[in-house]
């Protein structure tokens, strides 16, 4: 075992992995029991109970067992999928060149991953959402976990996910994931990010990663990778993954056009879903509320547009002079969602990079449309959240966080940071965020930093963020 593993098994003094027991045989949900020292006082000392949180970091933190990711984590939920008799096997796409940022099949080595398996989705006719069984009445497995794992009634989580309030992002080919739950009336939940670069890190150095933000509380991860063996990177990171994994599926399109927005389509951007679906991937970033329209209304900005996937798709409508592809197909995308039950962040392509420019036209008109497709995706029985700013100066906070549970239906905020200055991103995270949770809207927050990330960012920022 490496000295690494041994730090990470031994990361927390004075506390200890343990399990819940559900009604069920096959529910075991992870906490972390933490010792508590003795009250003292000059005439007794009283005995604390060790205190019991919330535990993100899957197997890595189990005394006997051994990490392998050329074989990944223990499946967990594959028999609770095959249970419900609507899923079926197939051979599933051929892995190709240019899914690893390779143009040819023989231009270079791409690298090979050891997992084997048939990819599931949902039989013909079928919906295999968490949303779609929530709206027939029924309480799955994954409701009856997490339940257990926030400590209420598996019909609350039932009905909360029936109202598109909260959602359990469980892609059924990701089965190694944990199930955890997003909405307003549950516990607030951290992404971090990960994702290799053109010019840095590898496979390992992203498990790595994967690893310890899992260790230091992540609950979700998103993969955004740019650089080479893409689709290896994701392949490994889901195999090894205890938590949700999501990631933004047009910067891998951008990769296979060589970078060039004008050269975007939609047959190139269906097949990269399909290709991220049935690796596992459990929620997708799409920013289909960049609309040609929209795009002037950015031009007296202070800032512009700052968010990559947004800058791509408002790119792509202005050379063309068409409206975006993916506001065009979304209902198709939704059919594709369904099928494997992967929930949706709509991204917030005009969202602010500056507090010059919060709450400005073109970022309500753009939320205006983001409530839009949540009315279409739920059509679909595909789950929602809503991704949020960005740069929202402390008084504007609330208007904000009104105008996005007003326009999309309550459907879970999952906000970037936010900063409540342009500068200082670390604690003017932290300061926003106190802010925001004294209005029962944010469910996830996705932490900020101003560069790729080394090991030390992740434990910096996930401490910084749980305070």
């Amino acid at each position: 075992m490496r000295q690494d593993e041994i730090e990470l098994k031994k990361g927390f003094p004075a506390s200890r992995r343990i399990f819940k027991q559900g009604e069920d045989e096959d529910i075991r949900v992870p906490f972390r029991e933490i010792e508590l020292s003795d009250t003292v006082t000059e005439y007794d000392t009283q005995v604390n109970e060790p205190f019991v949180v919330y535990d993100t970091a899957g197997p890595y933190h189990e005394e006997e067992y051994e990490v392998d990711v050329q074989n990944g984590i223990p499946d967990l939920r594959s028999n609770w999928i095959l249970s419900r008799d609507d899923v079926e096997s197939y051979e599933g796409r051929r892995v190709q060149s240019i899914d690893n940022g390779f143009k040819k099949e023989g231009h270079k080595k791409f690298v090979e991953t050891p997992f084997k398996y048939q990819p599931k989705r949902a039989q013909d006719g079928k919906r295999i959402t968490q949303m779609h069984y929530a709206r027939q009445g029924m309480i799955t497995k994954e409701m009856k976990f997490v339940a257990l794992r926030e400590g209420v009634e598996p019909e609350f989580v039932r009905d909360e996910i029936a109202r598109g309030r909260a959602i359990i992002p469980n892609n059924v080919n990701h089965p190694e994931s944990e199930p955890m739950i997003i909405g307003k009336n549950f516990q607030v939940k951290i992404n971090a990010n990960i994702g290799n670069s053109a010019v840095s890190s590898s496979i390992e150095a992203e498990i790595e990663k994967l690893v310890w933000a899992t260790h230091w509380g992540a609950d979700t991860i998103m993969d955004l990778s740019t650089g080479k063996n893409i689709h290896a990177t994701r392949e490994y990171l889901l195999r090894n993954s205890p938590v949700p994994v999501g990631t933004v599926p047009i910067y891998q399109a951008l990769e296979k056009v060589n970078g060039v927005a004008e050269d975007l389509t939609w047959e190139i951007y269906r097949d990269t879903l399909i290709e991220q679906a049935e690796q596992g991937v459990d929620y997708f970033t799409i920013h289909a509320g960049v609309l040609l329209q929209y795009v002037p209304l950015t031009v007296d900005r202070l800032t512009g547009i700052v968010s990559r996937g947004g800058s791509i798709m408002a790119q792509w409508c202005l050379a063309h002079h068409e409206e975006s592809f993916l506001y065009e197909h979304f209902s198709d995308i939704c059919e594709i969602l369904n099928r494997y039950d992967i929930a949706v962040s709509l991204g917030d392509g005009l969202r602010p990079g500056s507090i010059y420019d919060a709450n400005d036209e073109s970022q309500i008109a753009e939320l205006k449309t983001l409530g839009e497709l949540t009315d279409i995706a739920w059509q679909h029985d595909v789950q929602v959240m809503i991704e949020g700013p960005g740069h929202i100066p402390m008084h504007k906070i609330k208007e904000n966080q009104d105008l996005a549970d007003f326009y999309c239906k309550e459907a879970p905020f999952y906000t970037l940071g936010p900063l409540t200055t342009d500068i200082a991103q670390l604690m003017t995270t932290s300061l926003q965020q106190s802010e925001q949770h004294k209005l029962p809207v944010t469910v996830q927050r996705c932490f900020v930093t101003l560069r790729l990330k080394n090991i030390l960012d992740y434990q910096i920022k996930m401490m910084s963020e749980k305070v």
